[in-house]
């Protein structure tokens, strides 16, 4: 995968910390910023999901009243 590089201006206390953080973790700068940015979209996505779920919990008997059920065959078993 390639690599691109960013510039951000943040005051020294920040990429001091950042540096200090990146060290501790045995990470580069580059590393410990992308897995920051990775930790907070993957908990984006696991809100999102969760409040999908939250709203389908509270909603779905109103999707089933809309929702025809499916024709049965006749004769057909569940296996």
């Amino acid at each position: 995968m390639g690599k691109t590089q960013l510039g951000a201006r943040v005051d020294d206390e920040i990429a001091e910390l950042a540096r200090a953080r990146a060290k501790d973790r045995g990470l580069s700068l580059g590393d410990y910023i992308a897995s920051l940015v990775r930790d907070d979209a993957d908990g984006m996505r696991r809100r999102g999901l969760d409040a999908a779920r939250r709203f389908l919990d509270e909603h779905q008997a109103l999707f089933d009243e809309a929702e025809p059920a499916p024709p049965r065959s006749p004769g057909a078993h569940a296996a």
